[in-house]
């Protein structure tokens, strides 16, 4: 934590030096080896947030593609034994979208059924 207060900390000083005038991104972007789109980055930050926007805690975002009735109608669809892949362009939602929520226990797959070995193999007729 220590860290993360660390670098919210010089991210703001080396914003407030360009903000003030005293040193241009790109100097403090050379100075500090950190790359040009970074230092833009966080001096826009600076300008919309003021200092309390280095230390604010990042803002969550929610699964906006898997809302409450759409994961219904996927787990439907899982339920039914249709294969993620399948599942996911009959709803219009990547694949991986579908598993990273199957991975987070938001859905879950249907149970694979077992065959085993003996009853894979074709009865046997008996020789007389």
């Amino acid at each position: 934590m220590i860290y993360k207060h660390a670098l919210a900390t010089f991210r703001m000083f080396s914003s407030q030096l360009v903000i003030n005038g005293n040193a241009t991104q790109a100097q403090i972007a050379r100075a500090f080896g950190v790359p040009l789109v970074t230092v833009k980055r966080y001096v826009k930050l600076y300008r919309e947030g003021g200092t309390a926007a280095f230390f604010a805690p990042p803002k969550k975002r929610s699964a906006s593609k898997l809302s409450l009735p759409v994961c219904q109608e996927v787990q439907a669809l899982l339920d039914q034994g249709l294969e993620v892949p399948e599942v996911g362009r009959r709803v219009g939602i990547l694949a991986n979208t579908l598993h990273k929520a199957i991975r987070s226990g938001r859905l879950r797959r249907a149970k694979k059924k077992k065959i085993h070995p003996r009853q894979a193999q074709a009865p046997r007729a008996n020789a007389a």
